[in-house]
């Protein structure tokens, strides 16, 4: 029987109604409030797109946690109002916009303080969120694992304590004190930031202890040891579609932002037969929220120790360069330099949905790329390009690895599967009825084995 949540658990769940009860159907407004591109606006200088790609892209975070979106516009602004973000005029024309379309929830596409939010709300009679806000409802539907809940809900109640002001109105009330401790008693808001405080507490208690299941799982693979590589990308880009196709997985891939949260990993063959781990991971998007990098730092812990990363890109996509450039910063603030490492393959992934022209064009610049730098162009829903893929991987899992000819007696059977478990075979050879030549490539950390099991291994690179 499950047991009922102390008294404690249920009013946290109440404190997350505010943000949480979107519900599906919502006619919603989406405001785009972006400064204009002049000197000294930083806005526009860490986010360079088009303001009207910006809004769209607006626009499908809504629509992906099932709002109906009644209308959007773009509010172009000289400077921030700290009590409104907006300027007193556009506050009121939206206001009478709002009243008129009958909308029950406003998007703002920025990031609204607890002040900015409580009298937008004010102001316009209706439920205001902003961009974090609604990145947290879409990140709280999506996650499917207890990790991933707990992730969600730990940056959902650090975003939740500072709004509580706006949440209640009956914060300010006091609780009665004990009587000998003196002193007017603990206000409502207090009490209900500790409670907060609290649960956050016993979160992260519980992802150290997921963490360290997570990092005995990868020292177990390290021991047998798999070369691992993870698809990184931003969100919506296919990444979840291209793991299906490389692995005969059924992982949820729908045209959705953020429709994978969840890290999930499988083992793929390399042409030669190495055995590695294909690691799916959460997309990543512009402007996204501190928090939730900090949250699922722990999910990101497979992209900051793979050996290859597949940075998976929507070619097909305006903002295309856009989008990669965000990805690259992300993979910054993770400590990994995509440009100097040496271990990213980008993958131009939808090449069904360009056409010739655009083919030509792409082809032209990736002839142009150094060697290092090449890229793959690949279709995860045909299958187109997948080969080459497979075949890039395996060339960057064996830069640094060595290659040995072996002779083995034809009838030791045991050994022979030894090669094929533990080696990439790049060549088999019977050189007459009784012995056999390989050609094997091996890990590093596997030499002392191969050479310990086969003393007359002669190295060729």
């Amino acid at each position: 029987m499950t047991q009922p949540r102390p008294p404690g658990e249920r009013r946290l769940q109440r404190l997350a109604e505010p943000e949480r009860a979107v519900a599906a159907g919502t006619r919603a407004l989406v405001v785009g409030p972006y400064l204009r591109a002049v000197a000294g606006a930083a806005d526009t200088a860490r986010n360079p797109r088009p303001t009207e790609a910006r809004l769209d892209e607006a626009v499908g975070l809504a629509r992906a946690i099932d709002l109906q979106v009644a209308g959007s516009t773009i509010v172009p602004l000289s400077a921030v109002r700290p009590a409104t973000f907006l300027g007193k005029g556009k506050v009121d024309e939206l206001a009478g916009r709002i009243r008129a379309d009958e909308i029950g929830l406003a998007v703002l596409d920025c990031a609204l303080s607890p002040v900015q939010q409580r009298n937008l709300e004010k102001a316009w009679g209706a439920k205001v969120i902003d961009r974090t806000g609604l990145i947290l409802e879409i990140f709280g539907r999506r996650a499917r694992t207890r990790e991933g809940a707990l992730q969600v809900e730990l940056a959902h109640l650090d975003y939740q304590k500072s709004r509580l002001v706006r949440s209640w109105t009956h914060l300010e009330r006091q609780r009665g004190g004990f009587g000998f401790l003196g002193g007017p008693g603990e206000t409502q808001i207090e009490a209900d930031r500790r409670l907060i405080q609290e649960r956050m507490t016993r979160i992260q208690r519980d992802l150290q202890g997921v963490a360290q299941t997570r990092a005995l799982h990868r020292a177990s693979r390290r021991r047998v040891p798999y070369p691992i590589v993870a698809l990184v990308g931003y969100t919506n880009a296919g990444k979840s579609t291209l793991f299906n196709r490389m692995t005969a997985a059924d992982v949820f891939a729908e045209n959705l932002l953020f429709a994978t949260l969840d890290p999930t990993a499988r083992a793929i063959k390399l042409p030669h037969g190495e055995t590695t781990i294909l690691s799916d991971t959460v997309g990543f998007i512009s402007d996204l929220p501190t928090m939730l990098v900090a949250a699922f730092r722990a999910t990101l812990e497979d992209v900051i120790e793979a050996d290859v990363l597949l940075h998976v890109r929507d070619i097909s996509h305006g903002e295309t360069e856009a989008e990669a450039a965000d990805v690259r910063q992300v993979l910054r603030d993770l400590g990994i330099d995509s440009d100097r490492e040496g271990r990213l393959i980008e993958v131009w992934n939808k090449a069904d949905l360009v056409d010739e022209g655009e083919r030509a064009r792409l082809a032209t610049i990736a002839g142009r790329l150094p060697p290092e730098r090449r890229v793959v162009l690949v279709s995860a829903v045909t299958g187109e390009g997948l080969d080459e893929l497979l075949k890039a991987i395996e060339r960057r899992v064996a830069q640094g690895r060595k290659s040995f000819a072996i002779t083995v007696d034809a009838a030791d059977g045991r050994s022979l599967n030894w090669l094929h478990e533990e080696t990439e075979i790049l060549d088999r050879r019977t050189s007459d009825g009784n012995t056999v030549v390989v050609v094997a490539r091996i890990a590093p950390e596997k030499e002392p084995r191969l050479l310990k099991r086969f003393p007359g291994a002669r190295k060729l690179s």
